[in-house]
Parts: structure tokens; sequence; C-alpha cells
């Protein structure tokens, strides 16, 4: 296990090493995920992505990376608010461009393989690849609400439909209560927080932890996102929407600047870079050797997700509406998902698994370029053309 772990780590620290430039054109994350193909089955098989360690790391990661994103959410902030129309309205946008160039896609490229699989698809965006991204170019803040809204609305609708249309319904309607008792579990932490965080007994603890070193406030907050991920994976529900519900809580509840560093240690530090890695390690490149069609398929999926984001940012977004769109089309979890549940059920081949999972990956340096578009126009003087004013970039990046 430990051998194991020291490759992980050492595989993670490919991620700063390659960002480490003043202007580094590839954030963090793509540099993990390269170490994780490098020393996954695609390159060495020294990280077997299988192993319940493994599995378990992945799943932690995953659901400290969401409760990090969404503790950066403000959501009495008004460019947030503001952004919840755009947001609706750019994935509604993605959805309709979607099924009709998805459907044409897997008729042309893959007829055998499920037809409705390529619209939910190309119609994903991925906040497990674009919020690490966003917060590493200082971007979590009001200026963005809009992809706050677009990116998760648009992958928590997407992991639900996708299984719908590789193994069928029967399994929908327990991942909807699964979501929706996570989201009765967030609003009763909320108000019970509220009550009882100013109260003298509350203020007495707080006051302890810090001097005695308990760090009772980070147990808490790790106490409630387990709480929510074991309800999701109990369930079938969504692990992305029990982390960045934890991190909603986290941000309403306006805890001190200490507990957000403790988080962003052992979220930043160790588990969010495991993840990434271990998402790479699972990628099998090798199998679109030889299937020019699977290539294609890639090349073509990519391309079209690429447009239909563009498409819907052009209608909603403010200049410069491209790096929105771009940021917005990046997506790996759901096709690494789509991918697993097809070869596990014989629905998709290998080489077609294979290929809308690199068909995700050509999303992720077009929403690095993007991203890069939104933070050169935050620092420029004409800055409020995008609605961005300090306090986007207040937190600074977080990785």
């Amino acid at each position: 296990m430990f051998s194991s772990l020291l490759v992980i780590i050492l595989a993670g620290l490919a991620g700063p090493l390659l960002a480490a430039g003043r202007r580094p054109l590839i954030p963090a994350v793509v540099g993990e995920l390269i170490a994780g193909i490098a020393f996954g089955r695609t390159g060495l098989g020294l990280i077997d992505p299988t192993t319940p360690a493994n599995a378990l790391l992945y799943g932690l990661g995953f659901a400290m990376l969401m409760l990090v994103a969404g503790s950066r959410v403000d959501l009495d902030s008004p460019g947030l608010r503001a952004g919840v129309r755009a947001g609706v309205i750019a994935a509604g946008v993605v959805a309709l461009l979607s099924l009709p160039v998805g459907l044409a896609i897997g008729a042309a490229i893959e007829p055998g393989a499920p037809s409705l699989l390529f619209p939910v698809l190309l119609a994903g965006s991925s906040a497990a690849v674009a919020f690490p991204i966003l917060e590493e170019r200082g971007l979590i803040g009001p200026g963005v609400g809009l992809l706050l809204v677009w990116i998760p609305l648009a992958d928590a609708i997407t992991v639900l439909l996708m299984p719908l249309t590789l193994i069928g319904a029967a399994k929908i309607p327990e991942a909807l209560g699964g979501d929706a008792l996570i989201v009765a579990c967030t609003v009763g932490a909320l108000w019970f927080g509220q009550r009882i965080s100013r109260s003298p007994r509350a203020m007495t603890l707080r006051d302890r932890s810090q001097t005695r070193g308990w760090a009772l406030q980070l147990r808490v907050t790790l106490l409630i996102l387990v709480v929510l991920s074991l309800i999701a994976a109990q369930t079938g529900g969504s692990t992305l929407l029990a982390g960045f519900a934890a991190g909603l809580v986290l941000a309403r509840l306006r805890e001190p600047a200490r507990l957000e560093v403790q988080l962003s240690g052992i979220a930043e530090g160790f588990f969010v870079p495991a993840f990434f890695v271990l998402l790479g390690s699972e990628l099998d490149l090798r199998s679109l050797a030889g299937d020019p069609s699977a290539i294609m398929l890639a090349v073509v999926m990519a391309a079209g997700g690429l447009a239909i984001h563009l498409a819907a940012s052009r209608v909603v977004a403010p200049p410069p509406w491209s790096g929105f769109g771009l940021a917005a089309a990046a997506q790996l979890g759901l096709p690494a998902a789509a991918a697993s549940l097809g070869l596990g059920t014989g629905a998709l081949s290998p080489a077609v698994a294979a290929a809308i999972v690199l068909g995700g990956c050509l999303t992720v340096l077009p929403a690095s370029i993007g991203t890069r578009r939104l933070a050169d126009a935050l620092a420029a003087p004409s800055s409020g053309e995008v609605g961005v004013g300090p306090a986007a970039t207040e937190n600074g990046p977080a990785r």
C-alpha cells in the first residue's frame, strides 16, 4: 500500500512542477493527469486504480475537491445571483444543441454504440476539472458567477442521465432520492449551524480548539463531508453534489480563515492531486492504436463539445465570451465514468471507451486557454467588461 502511495505522491508533484512558470499555460491539474497516465494503465502500470485503498482515495479526493470549490462560493454575492439566470440559459442552449449533434456523431461514426450517450456527453461540463483551473487562476468569484452555476448544473444533470443511456432507468429514482436527501441534510446543517455557531458554548469550544490544537472545526467539516458522501454512495446520488453542498455549508457559516488554511492544506496538498493522478491512471489509451474510427470519434467529440459550449457562451456571456465557453467545455470525469460503466455492461468496446475518454482529455487544454483569457481580462484596466472587481480575486489562487 505504501509503495503505491509513494508513486501517487511523486506523480502529484508533476502538476506544480509543470505549472511553475510565471505565466503557465498548463495548469497543475493537467500535469497530474499526465503523470497518472504515465504511471497507470496506459504507461508503466505502477498505479492500480482498482485497489480498495486507491478507490477510497479517489472518492475522498473528489469529495474534497468539491468541498474546497463549494467553500469558495459566496451565495450572498450579487454577481453569483446574477449568474443564475445566465447559467441556466447557457446549460439549456447546450442541451438543445447537443441532441442533434450527438445523434449525428453516433450515427455517422459509431452506429453500434448507445445513441443517446453522445448527446449527454456533449452537454456535460466537469466541475472536477474546471474548478481547480478556475481556482488556480484566482477566478472563483462573482465575475464568473455564470460558470459557477453553469458547470455544476450541467455536471449534475448529465451525471444523472448518463447511466440511463447505458443501464436503463431502474436506479435513477433511488439516485434522485439520494440527491434530495443530500439537499435536505444540507439545509438542516445550515439551520443547525447558524443557531449554535454564536452560542457561548460553541465559542468556548472554538477558542479551546484553537489554543489546544484540536482542529475541532476541521473535524466537524470532514464529518459533514463524509456523511453527505456516504448518502451519495449508498443511494447512487451525486458525490459532486455532496462535496459541493458541504463546501456551501462551510462558506455560509463564514468560518475563520484558519479553517480555510487547514482545508487547503489537507485537500490541495494531498487528496485533490491524488484524485487527478488516479483519474489519469484509469485511462487506457493504448486501445486506440489501429482504430482510426475511434480516434476520429475522440476528435469529433472534443470539437463538437467545444463548439457547442462556445455557441452557448456567445449567447449569454459577456466579453471575453470565448473564455467562458472554453472553460465550461472542460470535462473528464463524466467520459471516464461512461467508459467504465460501458465496459462493465458490454455496451461499449474498449476502443470506443478509450475514444470517449480521450475526447474529454482534449477539452482540458482549451479550457486552460479560456481561463487564461478570463484571468488576463480581469487583470486588465477594462476588467469591468466581464463584471469582475477585486472581490473576484480576493481569495487568490487556491493551487
